[in-house]
């Protein structure tokens, strides 16, 4: 409960940020005739959204197993950061459109009206903040080890990230004169591909989770290795993995004397799921299978 209460505070605190930012952007954006200004503030509101999401499946995903969830409610955090990779694709695809047209008009001979300082100065507080709130949440999910924390985190990087390229847009169509104002939909275009490039990262690690997608190499790796540091206990294998929300799930087979007590043989199985515990958090599901060693072993 503390961690989720820790969750919802940080959450908030970036919330509040997209707020203030959703109202200068589109201000500044609309007042300053900014398409790459009005973008980002498309992006702003989707961190706010993502805020709620976050906020939403992240209180599921704190329940304790019951009868219909045998493993917990861990995958709803891993859904909430599916959910927030599609919402920011879907953010980019609609910021490629609106720039790509307004560049297209451009080349046909259409006027583009260059943008305000209001909005120049609204991009750099943006950075400013984005990058603060970026920093901060990054801290937390470390510290929680939050799967949707730190998605957003990325989210709020993006977001710092895409008002660099829009301040660049904008004082350049300011600065430079009425014959670079394509500099500020060109900036918008820039925006978007990153926004989509963040996005496409963020599902290939949450649809991965959804469907099973078993732990990074060198974590099985070291899993066996530490199977295998217990005495008495060789060649772990058949090993199982995967993700359920931010905690791991480990099943593996061991061989041990086929002659030792029952007893023993237990105590070590579950030396080795305490050692397992110890490595990767007290929350991580482990099934250890005891094997006999072959007969032929045995008699040498």
């Amino acid at each position: 409960m503390e961690r989720n209460r820790e969750i919802y505070r940080v959450t908030l605190c970036g919330g509040a940020v997209n707020v203030l930012l959703v109202a200068v952007k589109f201000v500044a954006g609309i007042t300053g005739h900014s398409a790459a200004m009005v973008a980002d503030a498309v992006h702003s509101l989707g961190d706010f959204v993502t805020d709620i999401v976050v906020l939403a499946f992240v209180s599921i995903s704190g329940k304790p197993r019951d009868r219909s969830h045998d493993y917990g409610h861990g995958k709803y955090e891993t859904l909430a950061l599916t959910v927030i990779g599609f919402m920011l694709l879907a953010t980019s695809l609609g910021i490629l459109h609106e720039g790509m047209l307004k560049i297209v008009s451009w080349t046909r001979g259409g006027r583009l009206e260059a943008p305000g300082m209001l909005a120049f100065w609204a991009a750099l507080l943006s950075i400013v903040l984005k990058e603060g709130t970026y920093r901060y949440t990054m801290t937390k999910a470390k510290q929680l080890n939050s799967q949707a924390l730190e998605a957003n985190a990325w989210h709020h990087r993006s977001d710092a990230l895409s008002s660099i390229g829009t301040a660049f847009g904008i004082g350049g169509a300011i600065f430079l004169g009425s014959r670079w104002a394509v500099l500020d939909p060109l900036a918008s275009v820039i925006v978007g591909i990153f926004i989509a490039k963040v996005s496409i990262d963020l599902l290939r690690g949450g649809i991965g989770d959804l469907t099973e997608q078993s732990l990074p190499d060198e974590v099985e790796e070291e899993i066996l290795r530490l199977a295998g540091s217990v005495e008495g206990v060789e060649e772990p294998h058949n090993l199982r993995t995967r993700r359920i929300g931010n905690h791991y799930a480990i099943e593996l087979h061991i061989r041990m004397d086929g002659n030792i007590p029952l007893r023993q043989a237990h105590d070590k199985a579950s030396e080795v799921e305490e050692l397992l515990r110890k490595q990767y958090g007290e929350d991580t599901h482990v099934v250890v299978h005891v094997e006999p060693f072959p007969e032929e072993k045995v008699k040498k």
